[in-house]
């Protein structure tokens, strides 16, 4: 069975063809957007920001101008961050600072550290990330205190539409490409610690005082007190005080 092609597999959505026009797929891009407002009276034409949008799971234009110009404004102050030494301590901290939506008593990132938005990264006191940390945070990403965040994380809210005719650009009337996208939020708990190379999807919880195991892709909610691993990532086994070591002085 071609699925592309199959009318049953679209449900509402009647006789799609791979050809058809770009005005008919702006037009049922609007609709699917249109039937799921979160507030009826604030979808009215004009009353409801592209961002708004965008951080309550809708589908969005991320091609909007003000979401254009938070994007450049991250990347702007992520690129001097990248590119401080040891040396600039205090700049480091004065970069976070402006990056993140906010933060704890104490942030240390290992530079390179990218975002999409920067302010929709909420994190707890205490928090350190390995090189090269990548936040997509289009739907708010809340990560408690004392978390742990390895090498080469991915931590990504967006997520594309299934189908290639809602997913694919299109041309505004300006002419410039753009496409629909929408987010889920993520949430990671107290005292977590990601190894590293871990991608965290959009949607997903994990619970405090869990390790995701090194590669993990986590697709699910994740409980708390757990050692999870995997592609899907999943519970190995719990947590227990047989995990307890013995730290210098005890």
């Amino acid at each position: 069975m071609t699925v592309h092609h199959d009318k049953m597999a679209y449900g509402r959505i009647a006789a799609l063809r791979e050809d058809a026009p770009e005005e008919r797929l702006a037009a049922m891009a609007q609709a699917l957007s249109a039937e799921h407002p979160q507030n009826k009276d604030e979808r009215q034409e004009g009353s409801m920001r592209e961002y708004d949008k965008m951080t309550a799971g809708e589908l969005y234009n991320p091609s909007d101008e003000e979401l254009v110009a938070m994007r450049t404004r991250v990347r702007k102050l992520f690129k001097e961050y990248n590119d401080t030494t040891e040396d600039d301590k205090e700049r480091r901290q004065e970069l976070l600072h402006e990056m993140f939506g906010s933060h704890g008593t104490f942030i240390y990132c290992e530079p390179p550290v990218r975002f999409d938005y920067g302010k929709n990264t909420h994190v707890g006191d205490c928090f350190f990330s390995n090189f090269n940390l990548v936040v997509l945070d289009c739907a708010p990403v809340t990560i408690g205190k004392q978390c742990f965040i390895g090498p080469n994380v991915s931590i990504v809210t967006p997520v594309h539409p299934l189908l290639a005719c809602d997913r694919n650009m299109r041309s505004a009337p300006d002419g410039t490409k753009f496409d629909y996208e929408y987010a889920k939020p993520i949430t990671i708990g107290d005292n977590v610690w990601l190894a590293s190379n871990v991608t965290v999807c959009g949607g997903v919880t994990i619970g405090h005082d869990t390790v995701i195991g090194a590669g993990s892709v986590v697709t699910r909610n994740i409980p708390a007190n757990v050692f999870a691993a995997g592609n899907p990532c999943r519970v190995i086994r719990p947590i227990t005080e047989k995990d307890k070591m013995k730290l210098p002085n005890e």
